[in-house]
């Protein structure tokens, strides 16, 4: 007998096209494929045991907002220029969302979100987001916060993170820098920053990630106030 009678059948397109799978319940023929600038993400397990050791159950476990990326819409159309947003992210990246961000739903018997391309925080390749294999999108920035109630420049001057005693940091040194954002005639904005720059920012405005146990915010270009 020859070994290519037990080779696995080429998966062609209109094999995926009649592919029946199940939406909220419902059977439907074909991928679920998102439009605009909206991302399908299979969204990751709930974590079940914290990082100190202790197991968790049901409710009580540690809801994901991050998964990997399944497909993506074309993009968003400028409503002026006609010129489509290109898509920041490809199936198969991994995506760090925020947490009331995104419409859930049951896809092929797991648990997925749409999300928009705005809607992303960090992306990365691999099974595990690190600090080398993630990135930022857009005009986002990613941050290194400064954990302290103040920090002091070379110069001596002290920058304190809030004058109402905020608790939050809003300060710290840019690690990842996007590529910025696109303008309507398709042109991309320069960002006024790069890596290892320090910054202060609005307070508040950071999104707050974990990377490798470490403290990071996220934080769009518009919402940085001043570099040094």
């Amino acid at each position: 007998s020859s070994a290519s009678a037990f080779a696995p059948t080429p998966f062609t397109t209109r094999q995926q096209i009649s592919l029946q799978v199940e939406l909220e319940g419902r059977e439907i023929e074909g991928a679920l494929v998102p439009c605009t600038n909206f991302i399908l993400v299979k969204v990751a397990e709930a974590e079940d045991q914290t990082e100190g050791g202790i197991i968790l159950s049901g409710r009580a476990k540690q809801k994901k907002t991050e998964g990997v990326v399944v497909s993506i819409g074309p993009g968003r159309t400028h409503q002026e220029s006609g010129i489509t947003f290109p898509m920041p992210v490809s199936p198969g990246e991994g995506v760090l969302y925020g947490k009331y961000d995104g419409t859930e739903l049951d896809y092929d018997g797991c648990k997925h979100t749409l999300i928009r391309d705005t809607d992303i925080m960090v992306k990365y390749s691999g099974d595990k987001m690190t600090l080398e294999n993630c990135d930022v999108t857009s005009d986002s920035v990613l941050v290194k916060v400064n954990r302290s109630g103040e920090e002091e420049m070379a110069s001596g001057l002290l920058i304190a993170s809030s004058a109402s005693g905020n608790s939050k940091p809003s300060t710290g040194k840019i690690v990842k820098v996007g590529p910025g954002r696109m303008a309507q005639n398709g042109e991309m904005i320069h960002m006024d920053v790069a890596v290892g720059d320090e910054i202060k920012f609005r307070d508040f405005a950071g999104n707050d990630v974990s990377i490798e146990r470490e403290d990071y915010a996220v934080v769009r270009m518009p919402d940085i106030l001043a570099k040094f």
